[in-house]
């Protein structure tokens, strides 16, 4: 990943803990509860926001591991092909030179 994707996801990570903070916090001050079971609230609101944060930053880990993985496989095919091509071009050009060398060779016995 490059360093924009990196910064974005960090970006979209922190927009949705805080977005989700905030309207919970907002829905239960807005609850007429006791300020014991308020806070009782925010705490349990807090835990479950911090796992799904978890659980999103897991699922981010994994995509970004099979993307790096995809990356490898795919560069290990373009230099196999690459590596065809050159031994290719090397083998043609080798028979271009020994028919050229052949050739030379021809008209000076001449």
């Amino acid at each position: 990943m490059g360093q924009d994707n990196d910064g974005m996801a960090k970006g979209l990570i922190a927009g949705f803990i805080a977005g989700s903070i905030v309207g919970a916090v907002i829905a239960l001050l807005y609850a007429p509860k006791a300020g014991k079971e308020l806070r009782a609230d925010l705490k349990e609101k807090t835990g479950d926001l911090m796992e799904d944060a978890q659980d999103y930053v897991n699922r981010a880990k994994s995509n970004a591991v099979d993307v790096v993985n995809e990356g490898k496989r795919k560069a290990a095919t373009l230099v196999d092909d690459a590596r065809r091509k050159a031994d290719t071009l090397l083998g043609d050009a080798e028979r271009v030179i020994n028919s050229a060398r052949g050739k030379t060779e021809g008209t000076k016995n001449s």
